[in-house]
């Protein structure tokens, strides 16, 4: 008996407990339910502006192809093909290095190549956004085919004499698609560590790349790949609200690493005579349209009219497929310029207007593949052009080795001013856009 009512006491103790908590349980639960989501913006950013000099017109690169020893005629016959019908401009640049013969390939000149362009764009975003290098608490560099040891970010906080408890990372071997994946960091990052600064810097070196074999694979990147670089600062800070360009909507990642064609579309190898290049195979296109479906199966529902997304699932339900009309979801786009091929294919994939990749064939005109820091090129060349209008939404769409398609979503937070003198665009904008022939005639 004595048991029994100990145990109605204790249980209407609980009870009463239990009660008197209830108020700050659910105004726990309301509160986790209603918590106010941390909004990831895009303060500024900088793509890099080669110099004059580093001016790298066709005539000169075949004339370097012709003196480069190394190249058999067969070689140099094909590289001028591809350049012909590339959709590459007159004004892209090379470094100074790759512009000597013989060429330099080794690390101290890749270095320097990096410091040139890296530690250019970076003083430039810093500058214009009046940032304070020991502000920054997040640091991301992603470059594919060059790593240092000690590594690019440790190169940048020794450059600009960061904060010790600075949390840096850097990303290699991540291919063209790389910048978004160093986005998608960073917004994860500022999530977990509220009211942080981050600074992402996308390049790439060429110097240790040119390759000087006889594979045609391999070639193609001799032809396509150009210098450039960009900086970027995004923010989870309350107070960055009101100046912030642009604010992260979504993003989305897709990797088709486990299909072995995929895998080795775009791959890293040496050649037969033991060269070390970077082969883009034929299956690229193709690959990169499979990988384009992918995301835009997870992207669509995410951001298409809901009227858009019922016209798409009764096309799947009839097995009628329709492509979603995105043009609905988007004011502007930034698809990466891979080449003159890939910007078709994706273009015929989405049903897309030849206005919807002007940016895109515009920048591999101007600057050529720029590789991770392309879309921000794309970017440039929208504001540069005063279309960027507050509300309207861009989506930037990249993919690379892996093989990825990686897509970023934005939503403009101003009206974006068209005139910037540290836009990479400022001093050419006047004239593009301009016509790109299928092909060109190079004496």
């Amino acid at each position: 008996m004595a048991t029994l009512l100990h145990g109605l006491f204790y249980l209407t103790t609980f009870t009463n407990n239990l009660l008197g908590l209830a108020p700050i349980l659910i105004a726990s639960v309301f509160y986790l339910t209603h918590k106010k989501k941390t909004a990831i913006h895009l303060l500024d950013y900088a793509c890099y502006k080669p110099p004059p000099s580093y001016r790298a017109p066709t005539s000169m690169l075949v004339e370097h192809l012709e003196h480069e020893r190394q190249f058999d005629q067969e070689s140099v016959d094909f590289q001028v093909k591809i350049l012909e019908k590339s959709g590459v401009g007159e004004e892209t640049s090379i470094p100074p290095t790759l512009a000597c013969l013989p060429i330099d390939r080794s690390i101290s000149f890749s270095i320097g190549e990096i410091q040139t362009v890296v530690f250019n764009v970076v003083e430039t975003l810093l500058s214009k956004s009046n940032t304070n290098p020991r502000n920054i608490d997040i640091l991301i560099t992603n470059s594919t085919m060059f790593c240092p040891t000690p590594s690019l970010s440790a190169l940048i906080v020794n450059k600009f004499k960061m904060r010790s408890n600075i949390m840096s990372f850097n990303l290699s071997g991540m291919g063209c698609s790389a910048g978004i994946v160093s986005i998608g960091l960073a917004k994860d990052l500022l999530k977990v560590h509220r009211n942080s600064l981050a600074l992402i810097v996308s390049s790439e070196a060429m110097n240790l790349n040119w390759y000087t074999g006889k594979n045609r694979s391999m070639l193609l990147t001799n032809c396509l790949f150009r210098l450039g670089a960009a900086a970027i600062l995004m923010s989870s800070r309350d107070q960055d609200k009101e100046k912030a360009k642009y604010s992260l909507q979504h993003l989305e990642r897709t990797h088709k690493g486990q299909d072995d064609r995929s895998y080795s579309c775009i791959i890293q190898e040496l050649d037969q005579d033991n060269k070390l290049g970077v082969s883009i195979t034929k299956n690229t296109v193709a690959v990169a349209g499979e990988a384009l479906k992918a995301n835009m199966a997870v992207l669509g529902p995410r951001v298409l009219p809901l009227k858009e997304q019922l016209t798409y699932a009764l096309s799947l339900i009839i097995q009628k497929t329709s492509i979603p009309k995105f043009r609905n979801a988007f004011e502007h786009f930034c698809i990466h310029p891979g080449g003159r091929a890939v910007i078709s294919a994706i273009k015929k994939s989405l049903s897309m207007k030849e206005e919807d990749v002007e940016a895109s064939r515009m920048t591999l005109h101007r600057f050529g593949n720029t590789s991770s820091s392309s879309i921000w090129y794309e970017l440039s060349y929208i504001e540069a052009k005063g279309r960027m209008r507050k509300g309207d939404r861009v989506w930037q769409l990249a993919v690379g080795s892996g093989f990825k398609c990686n897509s970023a979503v934005w939503k403009c937070l101003c009206n974006v001013e068209g005139h910037d003198e540290t836009n990479a665009w400022s001093d050419v904008i006047h004239s593009y856009p301009v016509d790109i022939p299928e092909t060109i005639n190079i004496p």
